[in-house]
C-alpha cells in the first residue's frame, strides 16, 4: 500500500450558460476528455466520485445523480459515490478519490463535478444557492434583501471591514477583475473572455456596496473531471511524469468562531502534509466568488502577511507568470463558477500548469501548485474548506 496518489488525466467542458444541455451531457463530455487524456478505458476505473450540488432544486434529480449522469459513460456497475458539499463539492470528491487511492481501496478513481445552474427562472438558481447555509440559523434581516443573494451581501459586509482594516480601495478590487478577465481571455474554456477596465468594473451595476456586477461570480454550467491512480498503476501503464498530490485536506467550519477560519486551518494542514511552505508555491487557484476574496485569500494562504493583500496585488507578483501566479484560469469570476464543478476545474487548471500545457497563461517553471476551494457557510465560518497541493 502506498500513500501517494497521481493525476494522470484531466478534462473539462467550456464553462458558460448552456440551458439546452443536461447535467448528463456535460458530465459525459468531461469524463470522456479526462479518460482520453489518461489513455485508459472506463473498464479500468475502480471508483467514481460524482459531485453535484443543485440538481435536486434546478432539475428535480434529487437522488442517484451520478448514476443518472454517467449512465452512458461505460461505467455501469462501478461504485459511483454521490458527493454534495456546496461550492466545495468538486474538491470534496477529489479528496475522497485521493483517499481511496492512498488507502489501497482503488487503483484508479475519478473525481468529477457537473452542474447546470441556468434556469428560465433566475430566482430559482439564486434560491438554490441560498440553501448553502444552516437554514435553522437565523440570518440577519438585511442579508439577501437588496442584492437577491445572501452570499453577495455577506461578501460585501466582509469587504467593507477589510477595506477599513487594510486601506484596500475600490480600484484595487476592480483591478482583481481586470486581472481575472485578462487571464480568462487566454483560456478557451472560460465563461467570460472579454477583457475589461477598472472604469468599466466600477461603472457596472451595484449588487451590494461596494460590490458591482463584474466583481461577482456568475451563474453558469459546466463539468470537470480528474483521473487519479496509484504509483503502481502509473508505472505499469508507462506514465512517465504524472502530477503528484502532495496534500488534500478537507475541514468543516466552526459555527461558533472559536477556531481559526476553516480555510486557514485547511491550508496550514496542507502545507504541513506536503512538506512545503507558501514561498514554495508557484501557481494558485483560489475561491474568488467575489473579487475582494482574492485579496483576503492572499493573506489566508500565507502568500503575504496580514493586511498586505493590496500591496501584493499592486506589486504585480500575482499576475500571469508572476512570482506566484494566482487564478491564471480566470478564477470563479471569469472562468466561471458552476458550483460543484469548480473544485475539480481548479485541479484541471493546476495539472495543466504543472505539465506546462497552459499556453499564454503558463507560469514558467511551475513545480508546486495550491488550490483552495470553499463551500457554504455556518455561523461565523465557511461550512467546508478544501486545500490541495500538487507537485511534479
Amino acid at each position: 500500500m502506498s500513500n501517494q496518489c497521481a493525476i494522470i488525466g484531466v478534462g473539462m467542458t467550456p464553462f458558460g450558460k448552456f440551458p439546452e444541455m443536461s447535467v448528463r451531457e456535460l458530465a459525459q463530455l468531461a469524463i470522456t476528455a479526462a479518460l482520453g487524456d489518461a489513455g485508459i478505458a472506463p473498464a479500468q476505473v475502480d471508483q467514481v466520485y460524482f459531485a453535484n450540488a443543485v440538481a435536486g432544486l434546478i432539475t428535480g434529480q434529487e437522488m442517484v445523480r451520478g448514476q443518472a449522469a454517467l449512465r452512458f459513460a461505460g461505467l455501469a456497475g462501478k461504485p459511483i459515490i454521490n458527493v454534495e458539499n456546496a461550492c466545495a463539492s468538486g474538491s470534496t470528491a477529489f479528496w475522497l478519490a485521493c483517499n481511496a487511492i492512498r488507502s489501497g481501496q482503488a487503483q484508479v478513481a475519478i473525481a468529477m463535478g457537473a452542474e447546470r445552474m441556468t434556469h428560465a427562472d433566475k430566482t430559482l438558481s439564486l434560491r438554490a444557492l441560498a440553501t448553502a447555509v444552516d437554514l435553522e440559523e437565523k440570518q440577519p434581516e438585511h442579508m439577501g434583501k437588496g442584492s437577491g443573494s445572501v452570499f453577495m451581501d455577506h461578501y460585501a459586509e466582509k469587504t467593507r471591514k477589510y477595506m477599513a482594516a487594510t486601506g484596500a480601495t475600490r480600484e484595487d478590487i476592480a483591478q482583481i477583475v481586470v486581472k481575472s478577465r485578462h487571464a480568462a481571455s487566454l483560456n478557451p474554456v472560460a465563461q467570460f473572455r472579454n477583457e475589461t477596465t477598472v472604469e468599466e468594473v466600477l461603472g457596472s451595476r451595484v449588487i451590494s456596496d461596494p460590490l458591482t456586477l463584474q466583481m461577482c461570480s456568475s451563474i453558469g454550467d459546466g463539468a470537470a473531471a480528474v483521473v487519479l491512480c496509484s504509483p503502481e498503476f502509473a508505472r505499469k501503464h508507462g506514465v512517465a511524469a504524472p502530477v503528484w498530490v502532495g496534500a488534500s485536506v478537507l475541514l468543516s467550519g466552526d459555527p461558533e468562531g472559536q477556531m481559526e477560519h476553516s480555510a486557514i486551518r485547511a491550508t496550514k494542514a496542507a502545507y504541513e502534509q506536503a512538506g512545503v511552505s507558501p514561498t514554495d508555491v508557484h501557481v494558485v487557484e483560489l475561491h474568488d466568488a467575489s473579487a475582494p476574496a482574492e485579496l483576503m485569500y492572499y493573506e489566508t494562504l500565507g502568500l503575504c502577511p496580514s493586511g498586505e493583500g493590496p500591496a501584493l496585488l499592486r506589486s504585480g507578483a500575482t499576475g500571469l507568470n508572476g512570482k506566484v501566479s494566482v487564478n491564471p484560469s480566470g478564477g470563479l469570476l471569469s472562468k466561471g463558477h458552476p458550483i460543484a464543478a469548480t473544485g475539480a476545474a481548479q485541479i484541471v487548471e493546476l495539472t495543466q500548469q504543472l505539465r506546462g500545457q497552459s499556453g499564454p497563461r503558463q507560469r514558467e517553471g511551475a513545480r508546486v501548485a495550491l488550490a483552495e476551494n470553499a463551500g457554504g457557510s455556518v455561523g461565523q465560518d465557511g461550512a467546508a474548506a478544501v486545500a490541495t497541493i500538487l507537485h511534479t
